[in-house]
């Protein structure tokens, strides 16, 4: 995958993020959904090239008729649209209600010594876990886009700063790596995305819905390297102030020659993704063609 393909960044600028955070203060969610789906989406459909690669995507990967893609098209931007606007709504302070399966494997890690790591994917609503999932028994090193805008990044660190996580740009020149390793030495919870390439161009082909799929190599290949406990969690909307977290331990053989370790944690971590893409076909945000 080019880097152009992922640019990684918030849309608007530092003023339109200001005055959004003011908005969402006084302002129920719901009506900036309303507005968004009625007056933006329909726009953004028209414009942006996104429209079509999500509407093959559910056309010839999921299997639906022609007018069920185009509906679920239209509802995974209002969605996304959403996420986006409850993103800034907890900036603003608003709280949404969580539910958490696979709790009890979050905590269980969270109480060693050993380090562990934390596979995401561009679906749902990951941010929310950092604000959501306890922290307070070990740091917790989350992988951010270098080029994010200013003011969303002074947003969540200032939400961070009550906890026990801390941000690592994903840096061009790689230097991320050598603060996942110091991380990792002193025992410390990374976070990663596994479904998008970045920094090294090192990848995976795996079978994903009937399709090979380009996988990063870089997060397999961490984990195993230190032979390291792996959980995938994804933070999915279930209604306009609930999300549900499903925290899913990952197990692969330690045992077995490294490539192999890494082919199996890949598979696991792909199966998945492809089970949270069957729960919540709308709420898979990935707009080029995976």
């Amino acid at each position: 995958m080019k880097e152009r393909e992922w640019a990684g960044t918030t849309y608007g600028n530092a003023w339109m993020h200001k005055w959004l955070i003011r908005l969402l203060r006084y302002t129920d969610v719901r009506i900036l959904y309303a507005f968004t789906s009625v007056f933006v989406i329909p726009v953004c459909l028209l414009i942006n090239p996104s429209a079509g690669i999500t509407y093959r995507f559910y056309r010839n990967r999921m299997g639906f008729g022609r007018l069920k893609s185009a509906l679920k098209t239209y509802q995974n931007h209002c969605l996304f649209g959403q996420v986006v606007i409850d993103k800034f709504a907890m900036y603003a302070g608003k709280k949404f209600r969580i539910e958490i399966e696979g709790l009890e494997h979050y905590q269980e890690l969270t109480t060693r010594e050993e380090s562990f790591i934390q596979l995401s994917s561009h679906m749902g609503n990951y941010e929310i876990a950092g604000y959501t999932l306890p922290q307070d028994k070990k740091t917790l090193n989350a992988l951010v886009f270098f080029g994010e805008k200013e003011s969303v990044m002074t947003n969540r660190a200032r939400l961070f700063s009550g906890t026990n996580i801390k941000m690592i740009p994903i840096r061009p020149d790689m230097g991320h790596l050598f603060e996942i390793d110091q991380a990792l030495q002193r025992g410390e919870t990374v976070s990663m995305p596994a479904d998008r390439i970045f920094g090294s161009q090192k990848k995976l082909q795996m079978p994903f819905l009937g399709q090979v799929a380009n996988f990063p190599y870089g997060p397999f290949s961490i984990a195993t390297m230190r032979g390291l406990q792996v959980l995938a969690v994804h933070v999915m909307k279930e209604k306009s102030r609930t999300y549900k977290i499903y925290a899913t331990p990952l197990l692969y053989n330690l045992e077995a020659p490294r490539q192999e370790q890494i082919k199996e944690l890949a598979e696991k971590y792909v199966t998945e993704l492809e089970r949270m893409v069957n729960l919540y076909p709308t709420q898979w945000y990935n707009y080029f063609e995976f």
